[in-house]
């Protein structure tokens, strides 16, 4: 009898044993797979770092992502290559990017409280009218927008793109904060209106505030998406005065064969510096507006 218990007990010890194998097993493949994954991700910019440090006339000859020749002739001659110096162009960015960031926060969050909290007559089909507008892609609405701008002369100048950030143009926006104002006990703004406070004061004193998760993915998302945007920019900044990083960028190819690569990968480096700080600044609430917000 004892000696059947002894077999018995060694062989759940050796079941046991096998299933932490295969646990740990899996564990180390999974961050294997992982570990490998996020490399392949991160080569193309730690390719585009080695070749803005390297000479412009080994760029393509040496295959490896440590520099045999180290140089910082790149990032001078690019910064110094055009008429302005770049500068000009990450000024001009970030004017934009401000004003869509600050437009987009300032009307989405405003639309957003009036679907989340407010009635009135044919809420939900504008509500279902405002999400259908987040599937036009932009080359649908980007030719009325041209001749739109083109008839109150706005061509040339920053407005095209910042003016509709405080129109509520950007669906995806008003919906995730929505969402979000959703998730809010509606105690608070209630025992607000009771006491005798209007929506602006509940909206300013008691949903701004708890909404700052929200706020700030909307924040980081505005700032990425203008920051990168290159087709609109295109369109309606044709002064070369008035062209932003995405365009300025864009001069150093040339179909002749005449690109200065260095250059560009110097100046490419460049401009993610501010997409970089701006996410790590906001990052822990980047996380926590979309774990807590529309994305669930």
């Amino acid at each position: 009898m004892t000696s059947e218990k002894n077999r018995t007990s060694d062989l759940n010890d050796t079941l046991l044993a096998r299933t932490l194998l295969a646990v740990r097993g899996k564990k180390l493949f999974t961050h294997a797979a992982l570990i490998l994954f996020g490399l392949a991700m991160l080569y193309p910019l730690l390719w585009m770092i080695s070749s803005a440090l390297k000479p412009e006339e080994v760029i393509f000859r040496e295959q490896g992502l440590i520099p045999t020749s180290f140089t910082l002739e790149n990032f001078s001659n690019g910064w110094n290559a055009m008429r302005h110096s770049f500068g000009h162009y990450f000024l001009n960015s970030a004017i934009i990017t401000a004003g869509a960031v600050v437009g987009n926060l300032f009307a989405c969050s405003l639309a957003a409280y009036a679907f989340a909290r407010l009635e009135f007559p044919l809420k939900r089909f504008w509500f279902a009218l405002m999400l259908g507008s987040i599937m036009l892609p932009l080359h649908v609405v980007i030719v009325p927008q041209y001749i739109l701008f083109s008839e109150i002369g706005w061509l040339n100048t920053f407005l095209p793109l910042i003016a509709p950030k405080f129109l509520a143009t950007d669906a995806f926006f008003i919906f995730l904060m929505v969402q979000f104002i959703r998730t809010l006990p509606r105690d608070l703004d209630e025992a607000a209106l009771i006491d005798g406070a209007g929506h602006w004061r509940v909206f300013s004193r008691i949903i701004i505030p708890l909404s700052m998760p929200a706020l700030a993915t909307t924040a980081i998302f505005t700032f990425i998406w203008t920051w990168n945007d290159f087709l609109s920019q295109l369109i309606f900044l044709t002064d070369p005065d008035m062209h932003t990083v995405p365009i300025a960028l864009r001069h150093f190819l040339d179909s002749t064969g005449e690109s200065s690569w260095g250059p560009m990968f110097a100046m490419s480096v460049l401009s993610l510096g501010p997409i970089f700080g701006f996410f790590l600044a906001g990052q822990k609430y980047l996380v926590r507006g979309i774990a807590t917000s529309g994305l669930k």
